[in-house]
């Protein structure tokens, strides 16, 4: 099955441009029921992930042999924006477990919020991995690979026994055979998981709704879940989409992003999980998406909208800052049962 277009982009009263993808909206119970574009098209889940990556943390012990926080679990499901905020929790973290910032192996990257990058050049400091968006999914690891008694050195390997928790917790999340689930390496060096998108949108509906599942799964689920609708400002930062989604939806939907355009949503309150691939890959049009699908399952309400209206209809702007197009959503839902038609 083909893509579907998702998004317009206008300029003027011109469609400029036009941003295809995929959707897959999935119940508890592993049920598809609402789809655009093809449901079943393998992709990889990047930084969407994260959530279900933090679960050995919690189920190994590790986050409660340190001491972990609301804030802190929450980090490690993060892509978060450099703030000071997030360095300070990292920095907390590891310090807690005896380690250091130079233990992380994710790379460096300038940070996301340009007022801390500012800060660095004119203190003279380097960027280190500390400032990496993914450097809090990264302390999680290591602090279990510690708190295991496993190698610090190569926690980023395949083989190694915190990245084969990983890929055993995603396969039993989204009940997708681990041999077949695609392995590539994500942008922070770990490994990165492909799958179809519907099983991805089946991890986060139970990510939202884990009954069922062993009583210690439930558990750590919902430690990650309350964390991050808890201290959503840990998952991204100011002027995040996650963040400010997280806010808004006053602990009813965990949500969490993922590069080259893939979002991510579970709902704990009718226990849904929707998953978004933009096929292009350009993250302007997932937002737009992700909320016309929550506005079409009728799960937002109008002033939730309206509180989201940046990322439901961004303005396109010129060098001087005046409105001259946006990104409108553009597609509807079919009903599942379509499918066997």
């Amino acid at each position: 099955m083909n893509s579907t277009k998702l998004v317009n982009v206008t300029r003027g009263n011109l469609i400029e441009s036009s941003h295809k993808g995929h959707i897959a909206v999935v119940d508890a119970k592993g049920q598809l029921l609402y789809y655009a574009g093809d449901p079943n098209a393998v992709i990889f889940a990047r930084s969407s992930m994260k959530p279900i990556q933090a679960i050995p943390v919690v189920e190994t012990g590790a986050a409660d042999h340190y001491e972990f926080s609301d804030a802190d679990l929450s980090i490690c499901c993060a892509s978060h924006n450099g703030e000071n905020m997030h360095t300070d929790r990292v920095v907390s973290m590891l310090s807690r477990a005896g380690m250091e910032d130079v233990c992380l192996k994710c790379g460096t990257h300038i940070p996301r919020w340009q007022d801390t990058y500012k800060e660095l050049i004119l203190a003279g400091k380097d960027v280190t991995p500390l400032y990496n968006n993914c450097s809090g999914k990264h302390s999680g690891m290591l602090v279990t690979a510690k708190h295991m008694n496993e190698p610090l050195e190569n926690y980023y390997d395949l083989d190694h026994p915190v990245q084969q928790r990983i890929l055993a917790a995603v396969s039993e999340m989204t009940e997708y055979p681990k041999e077949e689930i695609e392995i590539g390496i994500d942008g922070c060096g770990v490994p990165v998981h492909g799958l179809p998108l519907e099983r991805l949108a089946y991890g986060y509906a139970r990510m939202a709704q884990p009954d069922g599942l062993p009583e210690t799964r439930q558990s750590a689920i919902k430690q990650i879940t309350k964390a991050m609708v808890t201290a959503p400002e840990m998952v991204g930062g100011t002027e995040r989409f996650c963040t400010d989604f997280m806010r808004v939806g006053q602990g009813r939907f965990i949500g969490k992003a993922g590069a080259e355009g893939v979002y991510c949503v579970g709902d704990l309150e009718t226990g849904i999980g929707i998953a978004i691939k933009i096929e292009d890959g350009n993250a302007r049009a997932a937002y737009p998406a992700t909320m016309e699908v929550l506005k079409q399952l009728q799960l937002v309400t109008d002033q939730q909208i309206e509180e989201l209206i940046k990322y439901y209809r961004p303005k396109l702007r010129n060098a001087r800052n005046e409105e001259i197009g946006e990104l409108i959503a553009d597609f509807q839902l079919h009903s599942a049962p379509a499918l066997k038609n």
